[in-house]
């Protein structure tokens, strides 16, 4: 029940990306693996949204990177 859970936050995040882009996202990439991409191209969405992110996640140590990196996996 718990991982059918995390799926459906994580098809959530996914289609809330897609949307934000207007369809030019990754459709399989987290607005935290976009955040973390986007900062170290040295883009300013990305430079704004990583920290924002990874401070709401406090309890996940380095999220976006963490989920930058399984995405790439």
């Amino acid at each position: 029940m718990k991982r059918r859970i995390l799926n459906i936050v994580v098809a959530f995040d996914q289609l809330v990306y897609v949307v934000v882009t207007l369809g030019h996202g990754d459709p399989d990439e987290t607005l935290s693996g976009a955040a973390w991409r986007t900062e170290q191209a040295g883009r300013l969405g990305g430079r704004i949204f990583r920290p924002i992110i990874d401070t709401l996640l406090w309890f996940d140590p380095d999220h976006c990177r963490t989920s930058h990196e399984g995405e790439r996996r």
